[in-house]
């Protein structure tokens, strides 16, 4: 198997796209992933990064555009080369863990090794009897058994408790720092923090990439100070601004101060209207509405 050239993509695309009829799943996006970076695909459901994850792996093929797996179209023997946790988590729950293990090393041809110790603990039991954070811990093993070069995440961390999710991380910054590329996708903005870089999908298209810092650049925000947070955040719903509740401070994203002000005044709610930096989270809305109205 052919390495990939230092410094080239383990993964790419250019000016992909990928439509069902008159629907673009995928429209004109162009992407990479280097060996030791981690880049996160972040996006609202339906944005289409379950799509391109797809099309990365050659599991469906594209409508127009290209892409490339290890140098080459995505084949058998790229995606072999490769570590991959679905959502579903692709395992057979009616299988034991030690067996879910054993087919898949068989599969890719690695040699078996031992479970982790809390998995050891239940070897033996069917997967669709253990929980769901001892579940992903498991696709977690049988994507790294095989030492891949790459490895691709579709929501890793979705549903398991805040421990199990550092855990996970602590696995995937291990095999960035051993080399491994790192392609996911997450709806924990947190979790963006994690990411050396990152591509901001809307739509199926890629509207925004770069680092955290980088995405937010200049965005700011209107941070509403008030004993009143409850009746301030009504009054701003109603005149259908973009507000938000962080615990009980009222926030808008991109918004002028001075439309909340009068618009706040107008209510006789009293309070102190500070412009702050955006969070990622409401610089990913403001692109998402402007995206939208393209």
């Amino acid at each position: 198997m052919s390495a990939v050239p230092a410094g080239q993509p383990l993964a790419s695309t250019a000016s992909a796209g990928k439509r069902y009829g008159s629907f673009a799943a995928v429209d004109d996006v162009s992407m990479s992933v280097r060996a030791g970076e981690i880049v996160g695909l972040l996006g609202a459901n339906g944005a289409g990064k379950t799509t391109l994850i797809r099309l990365v792996l050659g599991l469906t093929v594209p409508t127009s555009g290209s892409v490339a797996l290890f140098g080459q179209a995505p084949d058998r023997a790229t995606r072999s080369r490769l570590g991959y946790v679905p959502q579903g988590l692709g395992l057979w729950e009616s299988l034991s863990v030690a067996q879910n293990l054993r087919f898949a090393n068989a599969a890719f041809g690695a040699a078996d090794e031992d479970l982790p110790p809390a998995l050891r603990a239940v070897r033996d039991r069917p997967v669709g009897a253990i929980g769901l954070g001892l579940q992903r811990q498991l696709a977690f093993t049988i994507a790294l058994a095989h030492r891949p070069e790459l490895l691709v995440l579709d929501e890793p961390t979705s549903g398991v408790d805040p421990l199990s999710r550092a855990r996970l991380w602590d696995a995937v910054h291990a095999e960035a720092d051993r080399g491994v590329g790192v392609l996911v996708t997450t709806h924990y903005m947190q979790e963006a923090q994690q990411c050396d870089r990152l591509v901001l999908m809307s739509h199926g298209r890629a509207v925004a990439e770069g680092t955290e810092k980088d995405i937010i650049g200049a965005t700011t925000a209107c941070e509403v100070d008030t004993e009143q947070w409850s009746t301030a955040f009504d009054a701003l719903d109603r005149a259908s601004l973009p507000v938000t509740l962080a615990g009980r401070r009222v926030r808008l994203a991109d918004t002028p101060p001075d439309t909340v002000r009068a618009t706040l005044s107008a209510a006789g709610v009293t309070a102190e209207v500070h412009e702050v930096p955006a969070t990622l989270e409401e610089t990913m809305t403001v692109i998402d509405r402007a995206a939208a109205h393209a």
